[in-house]
């Protein structure tokens, strides 16, 4: 008889709260644009699903040469900070995985910008960091 792992998992607040502490870090580095200590929190070669401007879907794999290249390219140099408002409904997969939806509100230089996007984060020696980024209109930098 083969048994299967339980996959009904339910977060402490402990969990929760490292959840919600990764992200406050990764929002308050990229409102500080510092590309490569946003780097610092993924596990490389992350993988990407998107889609392109012809709407077909894509993915690929960035190492961290890659991720702080395109970052950099798309969050620009600027001094301005950018701020983040986000609702995040993290579901944790165990306590070591979660899938995690952000709707957020980033707005740069007075216009804001609607997002969506999921991130797949693991936890790996008592530490969070994201491995998949989901996001539409990313596919044609792949």
């Amino acid at each position: 008889m083969t048994f299967l792992p339980d996959t009904g998992y339910v977060p402490t607040d402990e969990d929760r709260a490292g959840l919600d502490a990764w992200f406050a870090e990764y929002d308050a580095r990229s409102a500080r644009r510092d590309v490569e200590r946003m780097a610092d929190l993924a596990v490389f070669p992350l993988n990407l699903v998107s889609d392109d401007s012809a709407g077909d879907g894509r993915s690929a794999q960035w190492d961290r040469a890659a991720y702080v290249a395109t970052m950099t390219q798309v969050m620009g140099s600027g001094d301005e900070d950018i701020t983040f408002e986000s609702s995040r409904t993290p579901v944790f997969l165990s306590p070591s995985m979660a899938v995690v939806f952000t709707d957020s509100t980033m707005t740069l230089e007075g216009r804001s910008r609607q997002l969506r996007y999921a991130d797949v984060l693991v936890r790996r020696d008592g530490e969070w960091a994201f491995q998949t980024m989901i996001q539409s209109g990313w596919g044609d930098h792949l």
